[in-house]
């Protein structure tokens, strides 16, 4: 059977691209209703796509990035505008699945289609509601933690001894999950006590903890360091555009006062930090984990 896969891909190198980008596509489309449902309490399950009139979206409408593209961005029983949005997640995690299964080895893809689709669900979610569902922080820890302990090369451990490769590779997770969480946890209260109100909320202490049991406590405090560039050149660029502009809110994600009320971007406001974590965390994933881990051991040489 393997011998049967790699003469496909010998044979055609773009198959299992090709295939990997498709699945990420139409896995992207579920991403959408995941999204949307969730945080509304609502199955994932039934009912089916439907229109915001209530009519059901058939299949042949319901083509990830296509049927967006060939219905114009509108519905084709009422008329009524898509957001662009949906096309986007579509297009993002099929692009990710295919970085995926480029970068890294099989079994390694596959667990990194699990968080980094995570990591998609938990971005728009904490865009739109500023909070992370715990199935997007715990249960993806939980995951991270399964699946670095069957598959060991999540996390780089391949020396041909299965069983010490996964026991190295849990500790790993376990190590990240920990150390990431907790940095992220003295990091808030700190901030708390400075500020004397609320500085990031739980659901990003436990959001990281789940990176780290994906990436390693390396990835985990690249994710918290990097997160925080990533916020600074994302917010520092939508104020410029908007003073340039002049139109408030323009490209800046939600922002809302302590209380929880809507508020324009700026200083003492709220914003959701868990996109940026999510965008460091996929950078250290996919492309950062050497050099980051070479920088890691030379420091460590240093001290």
């Amino acid at each position: 059977m393997i011998g049967n896969l790699a003469g496909v891909a010998h044979a055609f190198p773009w198959f299992f691209p090709a295939w990997a980008f498709i699945l990420g596509a139409c896995i992207g489309s579920f991403l959408n209703v995941v999204i949307y449902r969730v945080p509304a309490g609502k199955s994932i399950v039934r009912p089916g796509s439907t229109c915001g009139c209530g009519q059901p979206i058939a299949w042949h409408d319901n083509i990830p990035v296509l049927s967006w593209l060939l219905l114009g961005g509108r519905a084709r029983c009422c008329g009524r505008p898509f957001s662009v949005r949906y096309p986007f997640v579509e297009l993002l995690t099929a692009l990710v699945f295919l970085a995926c299964w480029l970068r890294l080895p099989p079994a390694a893809a596959v667990c990194g289609w699990v968080f980094l689709g995570s990591l998609i669900c938990g971005t728009f979610i904490d865009l739109d509601h500023m909070i992370i569902p715990d199935a997007f922080t715990i249960g993806l820890a939980i995951e991270g933690l399964v699946l670095s302990m069957l598959v060991p090369s999540l996390h780089g451990e391949h020396s041909g001894l299965f069983a010490i490769d996964s026991l190295r590779s849990t500790s790993d997770a376990l190590i990240g999950l920990v150390a990431g969480s907790g940095v992220v946890l003295w990091i808030a209260l700190i901030a708390e006590a400075a500020l004397k109100k609320e500085a990031m909320g739980f659901g990003d202490v436990k959001f990281v903890g789940a990176i780290g049991a994906f990436c390693g406590w390396h990835g985990a405090v690249f994710s918290i360091f990097g997160g925080a560039a990533v916020g600074t050149v994302w917010l520092g660029t939508a104020l410029l555009w908007q003073k340039v502009a002049g139109k408030p809110g323009a490209g800046a994600p939600r922002a809302e006062t302590p209380d929880g009320k809507p508020a324009e971007l700026g200083l003492g406001v709220h914003v959701p930090f868990g996109p940026m974590l999510a965008i460091a965390g996929a950078v250290y994933f996919l492309f950062a984990r050497g050099w980051v881990d070479t920088w890691f051991a030379q420091l460590s040489s240093i001290l």
